[in-house]
């Protein structure tokens, strides 16, 4: 897995969160399952998967909010363990959060907000030069200097997403993780957001770890995506390959239900509704987490559990049928 192009490198990422059970007792949550992969560099990784699935804590336990039950993150070719490589991580590596409502402090400024990171990384040397590193992440953002006395209240949904995407980009990182960044948004904003994160990356050289649930954002801005089920990873592969010949039962059935704006091909197109609940974390079943609910489901699957493998060139299935 080793490869000089990778910026990012996850292996055996674990993050299990202990549940009480009933008096004195504890049980593993299991919400990060022994998840590999790694991100090139100025590459968009997209996670997919259905709420629950452990999506986030992925994006978390890389930038090390939740420490890891056990695995390894090697960040440009550094493993992150000590004090001070986390210190090196979170200065090469920030999060734009789901609730552009939440995610901001209502009793801060704008320019507050936008400016805390530089404050907390002590990055610059006057308060002049503070201002006016401000004032560009604003512009660059596409908001204007004149924002930065406002409250976060005072802005629409989009507005308050580009504040946080500000903040993020303050200390100039080479990584982001986007948790599901326009999905509190209204669909002709989220339009704009995306486009926003793609001037981005080709203006500052980002690499993104961009997880959603909306399959077409996904595919939209995505050079190659993963789709976790219950704290496993399912399938990788190229977005137009993942999209054009998905081989896992559960990417086939995700993609089934994309929505197409076209109602002959809808019609002739069945939607692959899948049998059953998502099992609860807490008592996952025996072999492939998704047999429960698979109609290629045999004897065999409750015995092994498929380690993800490639089946064609950059297209890896954890799947014992393919």
């Amino acid at each position: 897995m080793e490869n000089k192009n990778n910026l990012l490198e996850v292996r055996n990422l674990k993050q299990y969160f202990n549940i009480p059970v009933g008096l004195l007792k504890s049980k593993p949550l299991k919400a990060v399952d022994d998840i590999s992969f790694s991100i090139r560099k100025g590459e968009t990784l997209g996670l997919v998967g259905e709420s629950g699935c452990g999506k986030t804590t992925v994006g978390r336990s890389i930038l090390q909010l939740y420490k890891p039950t056990s695995g390894e993150i090697i960040f440009n070719g550094k493993k992150i363990e000590s004090k001070e490589s986390i210190k090196y991580l979170r200065q090469n590596a920030q999060m734009v959060f789901q609730d552009p409502y939440s995610s901001l402090n209502p009793r801060m400024t704008v320019g507050d907000i936008v400016g805390e990171p530089l404050d907390v990384m002590n990055i610059y040397k006057s308060r002049k030069e503070r201002d006016k590193r401000v004032n560009e992440l604003m512009e660059i953002v596409g908001l204007s200097s004149e924002h930065a006395t406002r409250y976060a209240h005072e802005f629409s949904g989009g507005q308050r997403q580009r504040i946080g995407i500000a903040r993020a980009l303050a200390v100039e990182p080479e990584f982001i993780v986007c948790d599901e960044p326009v999905s509190a948004l209204d669909v002709s904003i989220q339009a704009q957001i995306i486009n926003k994160f793609e001037d981005l990356q080709e203006q500052l050289g980002l690499t993104y770890l961009f997880i959603a649930h909306d399959l077409l954002v996904v595919k939209h801005i995505s050079d190659r995506i993963a789709v976790m089920y219950l704290g496993r990873m399912m399938e990788l592969a190229p977005s137009d390959e993942l999209y054009n010949h998905p081989l896992h039962p559960y990417t086939i059935s995700l993609m089934s239900a994309v929505p197409i704006p076209d109602p002959n091909y809808a019609r002739s197109h069945q939607r692959l509704l899948l049998q059953g609940d998502v099992p609860s974390p807490l008592n996952m079943p025996s072999g492939c987490p998704f047999r429960t609910r698979c109609n290629r489901a045999t004897k065999e699957c409750a015995e092994v559990r498929p380690e993800l493998r490639e089946v064609a060139p950059d297209h890896m299935v954890a799947c014992i049928h393919v």
